[in-house]
């Protein structure tokens, strides 16, 4: 099933509650729900709207609950929105259980007729337990684990490369997506900046801590024969392939 991505506007995702999803579309016949594991830069939120698009799976991501959930009334927001804002709020660290209960609290958008793709969730191994318990709780189980994986100069370079208007966000890249006029954002002309975070430093202790909490959770994924190893070098579409062709011998753990 090819479904359009304006089909599914993630209302259930994004707000919770009694929100329903813009869906017109049929349950897929053999819906997919996978994990999308990669540290920044390796292009896996790309590689999920292909996906999505491509099975007619729900894209879910986490991150984007945290960011509508800054724009949305407090007398809307669930207890557990609640509480990941406050944590926010302090600069803190969203607990386990709280991520937890976001992804609990949707258990529509768990039983998407298209299927899933979690983005963002699990990070940690106790996460992907706790996930595993919240899906047979619903007579569900994942299809695969998808890693996307590039050594870390690779990523420097991508990451590195990357400007964002500081006024509307817009993300361009030196190399891959310039803009019309050096410096300049195309759709506000405002400055375009690198971001700390997204210096060569900066990076590579953002790959050092990835990759601390993330081995664990490939080597719990690949124990259950669910991992999916993924080359993420090349084009969108050459990615994109590749993790067809992963999920089509499913049980393989090798680099593709």
């Amino acid at each position: 099933m090819n479904l359009p991505a304006s089909l599914n506007d993630r209302a259930a995702w994004l707000r919770g509650g009694d929100a329903c999803c813009n869906i017109s579309a049929p349950p897929a016949a053999h819906p997919k729900r996978l994990v999308l594991l990669g540290a920044p830069g390796v292009g896996k939120g790309t590689q999920a709207e292909l996906l999505s698009r491509h099975f007619g799976a729900c894209q879910l991501s986490t991150g984007d609950i945290f960011r509508a959930a800054k724009n949305t009334r407090e007398s809307e927001l669930s207890p557990a929105m609640k509480c990941a804002l406050e944590c926010m709020r302090k600069g803190e660290l969203v607990t386990d259980e709280t991520v937890l209960a976001l992804v609990a609290e949707r258990s529509g958008c768990l039983n998407c007729g298209g299927g899933f793709l979690l983005d963002g969730f699990p990070r940690t191994v106790s996460q992907a337990e706790a996930l595993e318990k919240v899906l047979a709780a619903r007579n569900l189980k994942l299809d695969a684990a998808i890693s996307y994986e590039l050594p870390l100069e690779s990523v420097v370079a991508r990451l590195g490369g990357r400007r964002t208007c500081m006024k509307c966000k817009a993300v361009f890249h030196l190399e891959s997506r310039p803009p019309a006029k050096a410096g300049i954002c195309d759709h506000c002309g405002s400055v375009l900046e690198q971001r700390e975070d997204d210096k060569p430093d900066a990076i590579r202790v953002r790959m050092a801590a990835y990759q601390r909490s993330t081995a664990p959770l490939c080597d719990f994924y690949h124990r259950k024969e669910l991992l999916v190893r993924i080359h993420a070098d090349g084009t969108p579409e050459q990615i994109f392939a590749r993790t067809a062709d992963g999920l089509a011998s499913s049980k393989s753990s090798s680099c593709l």
